[in-house]
């Protein structure tokens, strides 16, 4: 039985040597495939309490990397390893490792020099890490879930809620969050931080 689903609404296609390094065989849908995911986000949300890494931490490709294999290692070969495709989204393959330096030296400039408030400082880098799509799936939950370690962990503040719902599923929780990125790809983060704090 082969992964078969919709990959509309924002979810990244995932082509068949992805989907061949697939652990779990018998999933068939992308609702089941949601479903054995969220239990590694849950595990890595355990492990981001127990280790609470700081800033400095956070912003390497190391700890990048290791948050999405501890989120998604029992489902996919790939889990913490850069994509080798190009997708839909995000910056062509090659130019990720790049893409994500820049990223970790300007929120490390932003901190510095206390640019953006700290909620807007982890908003933009969830934002820009999600443009950059390094993995080939589960960039959106990755770069909420890195969002909420810097924001908790290095900023001393309360975890996002990220409107407190499923935004993997079809529905109005979803598109709002996809209206409110497409505002931030204007540079216009007010509603994505909204949303964050719901």
């Amino acid at each position: 039985m082969g992964l078969e689903f919709d990959d509309s609404d924002g979810q990244t296609p995932i082509d068949q040597d992805e989907k061949d390094a697939l652990l779990i065989k018998n999933i068939a849908t992308r609702r089941e495939l949601d479903e054995f995911e969220q239990l590694g986000v849950e595990k890595a949300i355990e492990w981001t309490m127990k280790t609470k890494p700081d800033t400095g931490t956070v912003l390497t490709e190391g700890f990048i990397q290791e948050l999405h294999k501890r989120m998604f290692d029992d489902v996919w070969k790939w889990a913490g390893q850069f994509r080798t495709s190009n997708k839909n989204l995000g910056v062509e393959k090659d130019r990720i490792r790049i893409e994500l330096k820049k990223l970790m030296d300007d929120c490390r400039y932003w901190i510095e020099k206390k640019v953006f408030a700290e909620d807007e400082i982890a908003v933009r880098f969830s934002h820009r890490i999600v443009t950059i799509h390094p993995f080939a799936n589960g960039n959106g939950r990755h770069s909420r879930l890195i969002a909420d370690v810097l924001v908790r962990h290095g900023f001393g503040r309360p975890y996002f809620s990220w409107g407190s719902l499923n935004l993997t599923a079809k529905g109005e929780a979803r598109s709002e969050y996809l209206k409110a990125l497409r505002e931030a790809d204007e540079d216009n983060y007010a509603s994505l931080i909204d949303f964050a704090r719901q």
